[in-house]
């Protein structure tokens, strides 16, 4: 990641090829490791013809441990005659840790062109991009500085609203490369911002339907806000509460743990002017459970049948102004503990 931060800081960095390995994170893994990493780009440049510049190296896995650079070698050696136009699939599934699906997705600009991006991530997932590797590709004509504006707002709207845990990693990183293989004329930035965005909102969400143990996805929204700020860090809070995503996980109605953990978001609350609802998949209002702070005469089995789904949400609104925002998370299960407490055993 160290490596890849300085290459992408020079002016108008240019990439011909992203290696990625799985099993080592290369993180806290000394001179030593940064050193295998330029090692892996510059075999990866010898077999492309291009220089060690332009390969930028991502790496997932247990951090403190360095990578077997023998079978590193092995791996790229072998994956250069196996390189495809359609191989997309295959990369998704290669870079696979805890993940039990690969996460890939596409889509097609009216112009003809075309982006395309593959996502991994189960656990250590929280806001601030996440724990997860993505690698977007585009062959529309945009400049280095275009790209980056771009991908910043899209990444704000999708992999920085995700929580699984609660935890976040070392090598968090999402690249988003152009060729301009599909013409000299630059996109409708619009158009390209909005495709941008839902597809990596499809790979964020992906990532959360995956979540280690994970049982439910859940949309947690907050309205009523007094800025947009505050919405999310109570949205963000709710999220990530043990004992709510565990509540989630049992079907448990039990609001008052939504409640507290917005009570200790940091953000000045008035419990009287809170109001609750269960949501459908679809985000439409199903149930209220709280009004001005107190419950209401809501049907519990009702509350623990919609909450047995796979996915359902809930809203809170603060009754302080217009503002909201919300995150995607989900239910903490026996299953997290288990992948979790035997990691590297």
């Amino acid at each position: 990641m160290l490596r890849d931060q300085a290459l992408l800081a020079r002016p108008e960095p240019t990439a011909r090829a992203v290696l990625i390995n799985t099993g080592s994170a290369n993180a806290c893994t000394g001179q030593q490791g940064l050193a295998d990493a330029h090692a892996s780009a510059a075999q990866v440049a010898d077999l492309l013809g291009c220089p060690p510049e332009e390969v930028l190296t991502l790496s997932t896995g247990v951090i403190g441990l360095p990578l077997n650079m023998e079978a590193m070698e092995r791996g790229i050696a072998a994956l250069m005659p196996a390189l495809r136009p359609d191989g997309w699939a295959d990369a998704a599934a290669a870079i696979m840790t805890t993940d039990t699906r690969p996460k890939f997705a596409s889509v097609r600009l009216s112009s003809g062109a075309v982006i395309a991006g593959m996502a991994k991530g189960a656990g250590m997932i929280a806001p601030h991009m996440a724990t997860m590797l993505a690698v977007i590709a585009t062959d529309a004509a945009l400049s280095a500085e275009a790209l980056d504006r771009l991908l910043r707002r899209a990444v704000e709207a999708s992999f920085n609203r995700i929580v699984v845990d609660g935890d976040m990693s070392t090598n968090d990183t999402v690249l988003l490369l152009a060729n301009g293989a599909a013409g000299t004329t630059p996109p409708d930035k619009g158009e390209f911002q909005a495709a941008l965005t839902a597809l990596c909102v499809e790979l964020a969400q992906a990532i959360v339907r995956d979540g280690e143990g994970a049982t439910k996805f859940v949309t947690v929204e907050v309205t009523g806000a007094a800025t947009e700020a505050v919405a999310r860090a109570v949205a963000r809070q709710i999220a990530t509460s043990p004992l709510v995503k565990t509540a989630f996980y049992g079907a448990d109605a039990n609001w008052g743990r939504i409640l507290a953990a917005a009570g200790y978001a940091g953000v000045e609350l008035d419990p009287a002017r809170l109001a609750l609802w269960l949501l459908s998949a679809e985000g439409q209002p199903v149930m209220q459970l709280v009004c001005g702070g107190e419950p209401t005469a809501y049907d519990e089995q009702a509350a623990i049948a919609l909450m047995r789904t796979d996915t359902w949400g809930v809203r809170l609104d603060l009754g302080q102004g217009a503002a909201a925002s919300h995150v995607w998370t989900c239910d903490l299960s026996h299953d997290y503990v288990t992948i979790n407490g035997h990691y590297r055993t």
